[in-house]
């Protein structure tokens, strides 16, 4: 039973993994301020300083599978990672490591695919590109990068927000010319396990099949909850008229369709 170590296991994605992940995996998490589901001895507190600390984790462990979904300070996650990519460079660990659609925040024209090349204008989007290639340097074709859209979940921070305007009828702000996709935590958790049972390599785009403006999304899940729309406050990103687009496509064939999702089916599983 290979060895999956999740780093940053109590976050929304974090613990959409352990659920997916606890049957046929032996798995390990880390935290830092709140306890995971994992059992005593399967999960270790760690905060992004406490690089010695990683070390003694690893040597420990000896994961095959090492998950870092880590939210920080950007310096601080880029030492961790480096010292994390050291660490495993002289064993046969593979490392998924989450990134984001923000890679491509330089180039709002067309959505991007795997084989383009990240251009950045923000400083998250900096980081990750950064961190990207820091990652792929050091461990090679053991280094996958799972880039992700927004993810919602049912105790996802976007969604108790959402939630908590449309009862009190509080405007929410959205764009109505960026156009986005999506996908749900579990869905997420899904396909990483296909890319892992099946030792999949390189770049992935984990997002639903459509996409959409954030402002027709909201609508959706708002019509759907049979709420007034009209708390929904128009906005133009970057002042312009035309269209944006803040969102990932796929060339890759590897994911089956089974594992595809649209946006109908987050709105549907979010209102379950």
């Amino acid at each position: 039973m290979e060895k999956v170590l999740i780093l940053g296991a109590s976050g929304l994605v974090g613990i959409a993994l352990i659920e997916e992940f606890r049957d046929g995996f032996d798995l390990y998490g880390t935290y830092s301020s709140t306890l995971t589901s994992l059992q005593e001895g399967k999960q270790m507190k760690l905060e992004l300083q406490q690089t010695d600390k990683l070390r003694e984790i690893i040597r420990s462990i000896k994961p095959d599978i090492v998950i870092s979904c880590l939210r920080g300070e950007f310096e601080h996650q880029l030492k961790f990672h480096k010292e994390l990519a050291m660490e495993l460079r002289g064993s046969g660990s593979r490392l998924y490591y989450f990134s984001t659609t923000n890679v491509f925040d330089g180039d709002y024209s067309k959505p991007h695919s795997e084989t383009d090349l990240p251009i950045s204008e923000s400083d998250y989007g900096n980081f990750k590109i950064e961190c990207e290639s820091m990652l792929k340097e050091i461990l090679g074709e053991r280094a996958m990068m799972i880039r992700i859209p927004a993810i919602w979940g049912k105790n996802s921070p976007r969604w108790n927000v959402m939630k908590e305007s449309i009862k009190e009828n509080k405007e929410i702000d959205v764009y109505s010319n960026l156009v986005c996709n999506n996908l749900l935590d579990v869905q997420l958790a899904k396909q990483l396990r296909f890319i892992i049972n099946n030792k999949l390599k390189g770049i992935f785009h984990l997002v639903s099949e459509d996409m959409m403006t954030q402002g027709q999304f909201y609508e959706q899940i708002i019509s759907a909850v049979a709420a007034d729309t009209s708390i929904l406050r128009y906005r133009l990103f970057q002042d312009r008229t035309d269209i944006q687009y803040f969102a990932l496509k796929s060339n890759r064939e590897d994911i089956p369709s089974s594992l595809q999702f649209n946006s109908k089916e987050i709105i549907s599983s979010l209102l379950d």
